[in-house]
């Protein structure tokens, strides 16, 4: 069973970001997350890239899933983060990388760039803590 997941959007891509245009897709080669709020979730997104908490990784990595892999980004808070939270602090968190075949591998990016994953990897990310993503069979 395979199923979409539409993280909580916490941010956006931020200045510091290297992006371009390719077959009328965003490609993002370098990810600043500038964070605007956050509720807590241990994966996050801001179209068409994912991001996920430190602990959240370690258990993708531990569970040995298909179709990702993890890269470095750069956290950020917007005047509006610091405005409404002052100096909170933020966890580590790192890039999810989604290279798979959407309802084959573990994770895998839908044509309509929805994040498709196995019931292992939304096992997972439920444990991680997930509690404002929207989430549907497929």
């Amino acid at each position: 069973m395979f199923f979409y997941i539409e993280p909580e959007v916490a941010g956006g891509i931020g200045p510091n970001s290297k992006t371009h245009w390719e077959k009328g897709k965003l490609v993002v080669t370098r990810l600043n997350y500038e964070f605007s709020r956050w509720l807590g979730d241990a994966i996050i997104e801001s179209t068409p890239c994912f991001v996920v908490t430190d602990t959240a990784c370690q258990m993708i990595e531990k569970a040995e899933l298909s179709g990702v892999s993890f890269g470095d980004v750069e956290i950020t808070r917007s005047g509006m983060f610091v405005d409404r939270y002052g100096e909170r602090e933020l966890p580590q968190f790192y890039w999810l990388v989604v290279h798979g075949q959407p309802e084959t591998d573990d994770f895998g990016m839908a044509n309509d760039l929805r994040l498709v994953v196995s019931r292992g990897a939304l096992d997972i990310l439920k444990r991680a803590g997930v509690d404002h993503a929207e989430i549907a069979s497929v």
